[in-house]
């Protein structure tokens, strides 16, 4: 049975903690869910991970909508949330609606994931009026990397905290029924936590939120380029995967591959 909505406040409520991850086509989708993990997150991080892009600003709607489409057919269980690529919601509400429509209408998606403070709150707002749920996101929000000056903590002095704390509230008022707190210092997310009535996902946010989201490809060792501070890799698949192909290789080359059990 989907993970609804009503899922994610029950475990606030009940202090069990949300365990998310992303995922961007079938076969991963269907491995993520059969773990038993209760949100997938199809990311605009596909930029980096998937396209090999240097950052998560290229990638367009129609992409993050095709691999939206992959992870929700392989999903019988997990909650499907299609992140808001730049530009999709950024020129107005009107832009917003539309686009957020589509990860539900085309996509099959249960709701859409949005970065941004007080900034978005009437476009979070009218998403929620026009049904279309949303998981909002702030602290280091990769689209505003050129504002941000790079991937940095944010939060770390009292007037950039108490606005990010402002930022949570006014968030949940809009009618957000979820929050990721990014790169923000523990304790700050802590607070943020406590303060609100919706669940706070966090990505390098310390061990007080009500969950927890990486990128797959983090997790399982597929992404070599840079690793922040907050992942931890549970495998070396790249690893695995470049051994077994050599493998592969090498008995080819000596006539080993194919055998008779793999001829017909």
């Amino acid at each position: 049975m989907k993970t609804t909505i009503q899922d994610f406040l029950k475990k606030k409520k009940e202090k069990q903690k949300i365990v998310m991850l992303t995922a961007y086509d079938f076969p991963f989708a269907q491995i993520v869910d059969e773990a038993g993990i209760d949100a997938i997150l199809v990311g605009d991080s596909l930029s980096m991970v998937v396209q090999g892009l240097e950052n998560t600003l290229p990638v367009t709607m129609d992409e993050m909508i095709y691999h939206t489409k992959m992870v929700s057919r392989a999903t019988k269980n997990a909650m499907v949330l299609g992140d808001m690529p730049y530009m999709s919601y950024q020129a107005g509400i009107e832009d917003a609606i539309r686009n957020g429509g589509r990860f539900l209408k085309e996509a099959g998606a249960q709701g859409i994931k949005l970065e941004g403070g007080r900034e978005v709150a009437e476009k979070v707002r009218a998403l929620t009026i026009s049904e279309i749920p949303v998981m909002a996101h702030i602290g280091l929000t990769p689209q505003a990397l050129h504002r941000m000056g790079g991937y940095k903590v944010q939060g770390k002095t009292e007037e950039a905290a108490k606005r990010l704390m402002e930022d949570a509230k006014i968030l949940e008022e809009a009618g957000a029924f979820s929050l990721i707190l990014e790169a923000i210092p523990a304790e700050l997310a802590r607070q943020i936590t406590e303060d609100l009535t919706i669940p706070t996902i966090g990505i390098g946010a310390g061990p007080h939120c009500d969950g927890q989201v990486l990128v797959i490809h983090d997790v399982i060792g597929l992404f070599e380029r840079f690793t922040p501070k907050f992942v931890k890799k549970y495998a070396n698949l790249k690893e695995e995967a470049v051994k077994a192909i050599k493998q592969y290789k090498e008995e080819v080359e000596k006539g080993v591959f194919p055998g008779k059990e793999h001829s017909f």
